[in-house]
């Protein structure tokens, strides 16, 4: 679900589209009701079927905490310092944006260095060292908890570790090494305990208690307020008109064609690129706000836009054929699963 997010209200529309399984933040487990036995440590199902796994809290704070988390490690990449920002900008300027404004390359020299502005030279082989060893303290960490754990339960403990694939190669650049590491130490390594996922463990132990998880969500304090809040509550209003617009088009052009069924493809694209979660979370966090807020009110334009030309007949091919082109995410959508 968006940012691990949960209300109970979604169960009905989960179990219509075929969804077997949801993860959720830590908390939509441990505060579900009644109280789940076992934790985070094996799923739970809603009262309406929906199987829901909770992310296990200390396997992610080894990987995610900003504090002492794996990817601050000081033999790492640095991610801020880009020669987009810092080389002399008369020798940078062929290779950055067209508009000459600086960005990032994707050149990195240096490594963390420590909590300092002073940043030594990055090291590959010390990166790898590092990687190398803190696979096998995970593995070493997961083996230990798992065993302590097993003793206390009738079938064995699932340690769910999900994470936000942008950390792995974009801000973790070591990361998907240390993933190869890690399933490397596990394959051959001997390990008591197997990799699964949710659907293949839900296959072997059916057997599953009966709660209905706690609304919840990740992000900051764990109830959705980083994306419901005084500084962008104004979105939702017009997220949810144009959301209401999207089924009313497709309900009144079932079976659209040619140039009408191109511009319903696009109302679709523009509604879910303005509803992205990020815009909102960018607009909480005061980072590059004007930005996210341009971002709601061009596609919350372009939708309302199209909407108004595709119901009078009106369609301007010029325009459509414009955003089509700037935004072309979901090349495959197809507008009537808002019907």
């Amino acid at each position: 679900m968006p940012e691990c997010g949960y209300v109970p209200e979604a169960d009905k529309y989960l179990k219509e589209f075929g969804v077997e399984y949801i993860i959720t933040e830590s908390h939509g487990i441990l505060y579900a009701d009644p109280t789940p036995i076992y934790g985070t440590f094996s799923p739970i199902v809603s009262p309406e079927g929906v199987v829901a796994f909770g992310r296990d809290m200390e396997s992610s704070r080894q990987v995610w905490s900003s504090i002492n988390g794996y990817p601050g490690d000081f033999n790492y990449r640095e991610f801020y310092r880009d020669i987009g920002y810092e080389a002399d900008y008369d020798y940078i300027k062929p290779y950055i944006a067209h508009n000459g404004v600086r960005v990032h390359t994707g050149i990195k020299y240096y490594r963390i260095t420590g909590k300092t502005d002073f940043k030594d030279y990055y090291n590959p082989q010390w990166a790898m060292d590092s990687a190398e060893k803190q696979a096998g303290h995970f593995l070493d960490s997961r083996t230990s908890q798992i065993n302590d754990l097993a003793q206390y339960m009738d079938k064995p403990p699932i340690i769910l570790c999900p994470y936000d694939a942008e950390l792995y190669g974009h801000w973790w650049y070591e990361g998907p090494y240390w993933l190869y590491i890690l399933f490397k130490k596990i394959y051959y390594d001997d390990c008591s305990f197997q990799l699964i996922t949710p659907s293949e463990y839900i296959d072997k132990y059916p057997e599953i208690q009966v709660c209905s998880p706690c609304r919840s969500s990740w992000g900051a304090n764990g109830y959705s307020e980083v994306w419901l809040n005084p500084t962008n509550d104004y979105v939702h209003k017009h997220l949810h008109v144009a959301g209401n617009r999207m089924c009313e088009l497709a309900w009144l052009f079932p079976n659209a064609k040619g140039l009408k069924k191109k511009a319903l493809n696009q109302c679709a694209r523009e509604l879910l690129l303005a509803q992205s979660s990020d815009w909102l979370f960018i607009i909480t966090n005061g980072t590059m706000v004007d930005y996210a807020k341009k971002r709601i009110k061009d596609h919350i334009g372009r939708f309302t836009k199209l909407y108004y030309q595709i119901k009078n007949n009106e369609i301007d091919e010029i325009f459509l054929k414009d955003i089509c082109k700037k935004d072309c995410v979901f090349p495959d959508i197809d507008y009537n699963i808002y019907k």
